[in-house]
């Protein structure tokens, strides 16, 4: 092989290394856009599209004592429950505030979800997550769900009206926007009465934080690996096709009765 032939090799091999590294470089790229700043990782799990959580640990750091709003359920306070109480069945619901495919659950199927609680098909309980703060950085999913705490204790009716308006106005789980208390508390005047005086200070003050922690952290025990989770009476409902779409309202009505009857 002539010296020429030699050089021209390496500098095919040097272009094609190059154009590896490169090709290398994108792919990791898109993975930390992916994989970090939406940190959202769709899957199919027995038809349930969820936001799998990279990070097992708590929420953000809270400081002081646990104080549990009123109307909690469940060991230490941790479950806030909809509903008619004496109702047969039970809902289970797993999300997280930052979370979009709850954001998309909800927009789709929650209004129907809400009726079949007031109806007394079921009742829900509500168990929430704040592992996106850690997969994303930031304290959105923490302080939403400190606030929620603070609307609950306002009672359970204020509690729904403040969770429908946080997916109502979800932002870009990349910008953090929960992070800001004082978004939070203009979001909680959409809903009529519950700016007391009491909530206020309880959401600047971060009376519930401590607690939202808690929450959290039972999230994290439960053995449930992502969100949206809905489970009823046990079962987990396959609420999103085969292309991570939610399904009707329609659709999601007979899925429940099609599990009560089968129970």
């Amino acid at each position: 092989m002539s010296n020429q032939q030699k050089s021209n090799k390496s500098a095919t091999e040097r272009l094609r290394e190059q154009r590896l590294r490169e090709e290398k470089a994108e792919k990791t790229r898109r993975r930390v856009v992916l994989g970090v700043a939406s940190a959202v990782v769709v899957a199919l799990a027995a038809g349930v599209a969820i936001v799998v959580s990279q990070h097992s640990g708590g929420s953000s750091a809270a400081a002081g004592p646990v104080v549990a709003p009123a109307n909690t359920s469940g060991p230490d306070g941790t479950v806030i429950t909809y509903g008619k109480a004496d109702a047969k069945h039970t809902l289970k619901i797993y999300e997280d505030f930052r979370c979009p495919i709850c954001e998309r659950l909800e927009t789709t199927d929650g209004k129907t979800v809400q009726q079949l609680a007031d109806n007394g098909t079921y009742k829900i309980e509500y168990h929430l997550a704040t592992f996106l703060d850690a997969n994303l950085g930031g304290k959105g999913s923490h302080n939403a769900l400190a606030a929620a705490g603070a609307a609950l204790n306002e009672g359970t009716d204020k509690f729904k009206q403040f969770h429908d308006v946080l997916y109502a106005n979800q932002p870009d789980e990349r910008t953090d926007g929960f992070g800001d208390v004082n978004h939070l508390l203009d979001l909680a005047g959409k809903v009529p009465g519950l700016k007391t005086d009491a909530f206020v200070k309880a959401v600047k003050d971060g009376t519930y934080a401590p607690w939202a922690a808690k929450v959290s952290q039972a999230f994290n025990d439960s053995g449930v690996s992502g969100t949206p989770t809905l489970m009823l009476d046990g079962k987990t409902l396959n609420v999103f096709d085969g292309s991570g779409t939610p399904v009707s309202p329609e659709q999601y009505q007979a899925l429940v009765q099609q599990t009560v009857s089968a129970g």
